[in-house]
Parts: structure tokens; C-alpha cells; sequence
């Protein structure tokens, strides 16, 4: 296990030794998942492993932990969301290769045979921060009021009508 993430790699060589990389990322590196986040504080605990299966399929197998710092939209504070990965993601040269794909893996086209593996492990977090985050244990919030007689009056299409009534 390599312990330093390069910031570009040929991942078809990686395949071929069965490279693994093993550490730590801190959130303030991923700038993409930033624009997500409250805040940058803690970091991702990664292993990103290149193997073949036995269907031959290249691949990258993600392993990953993180803390992720997120605004509750139900109380609008920071809580953290415990997040846990774990994806296959084939390594496809031609965009055709993908329907050819067993179950269970996501794609992933290589062009000039160059990868990121830090934005590999960061579009998979970003996959996991939901749409709307709400922290784990908080009720839902409902209210129960009605419109004052007058909004009513106002919002119902036939109000004008009744008002033409009354003046004939």
C-alpha cells in the first residue's frame, strides 16, 4: 500500500500491478465538495485499491470514511454526517465498453490515459451528501395555521365575480 495519493496516475499500470493507496485526505483539498459543505474541517480516511475481477474488468475499488459538516435545513446548525463508501468503479477507455458492464459497477472513461485520483474519491463523496441535509435524531417540523377569511376572499377566483353580483 502506497500511502501518498499522486495527483495523476496511469491507472491501466496501476491494474496491471495491482497498486493499492491507502490514507488520508483532508476535506479542505477537495474544493468541488467544499461548495457543499459548511465548513472544511476533518478529513477522509481512503483505500483506493486497482485490481482486475474475474471477468477481467478492470477496475478501482473505493473504500472511504468521512465526517461530513453540513447545515441541518430543519434547525439551520452544523451537525456531521457520518458517510461510508464503498464503490467498484470500472475503468472504460470507450464510452460503448459501459454496456458491456456487470452489475454492480459504475464507469469511469479514461481519456489519455491519465487519472485523478483525488477527484475520483471526490465525486464519490459528493454523491453522498444528500440534497437536503437534515441531521439524524430532529423532528419534522409542521404548522398548523390557517389563512386569515380575507386571504381567502382574496386568492378565490370567484370573488370578483360575487362583487359583479352584487352590484346588478
Amino acid at each position: 500500500m502506497s500511502p501518498n495519493l499522486p495527483d495523476q496516475l496511469d491507472p491501466w499500470r496501476m491494474v496491471n500491478q495491482r497498486r493499492a493507496f491507502e490514507g488520508v485526505v483532508p476535506l479542505s483539498k477537495m474544493t468541488r465538495l467544499a461548495s457543499l459543505l459548511t465548513d472544511t474541517e476533518g478529513e477522509v480516511r481512503y483505500t483506493l485499491a486497482f485490481d482486475t475481477d474475474s471477468l477481467r474488468v478492470p477496475h478501482a475499488a473505493i473504500s472511504m470514511t468521512a465526517e461530513l459538516p453540513l447545515e441541518c435545513q430543519r434547525t439551520l446548525q452544523r451537525f456531521l454526517l457520518p458517510v461510508h463508501v464503498e464503490q467498484r468503479i470500472a475503468l472504460i477507455r470507450d464510452e460503448a465498453e459501459e454496456d458491456a458492464l456487470p452489475a454492480g459497477y459504475e464507469a469511469q472513461l479514461v481519456e489519455r490515459d491519465a487519472l485523478d485520483p483525488l477527484a475520483l474519491l471526490e465525486d464519490e463523496l459528493i454523491l453522498a451528501v444528500p440534497a437536503v441535509p437534515v441531521k439524524p435524531g430532529t423532528e419534522e417540523m409542521s404548522a398548523d395555521w390557517l389563512p386569515e377569511e380575507e386571504v381567502v376572499e382574496a386568492m378565490n377566483p370567484f370573488a370578483a365575480l360575487k362583487a359583479l353580483k352584487k352590484e346588478t
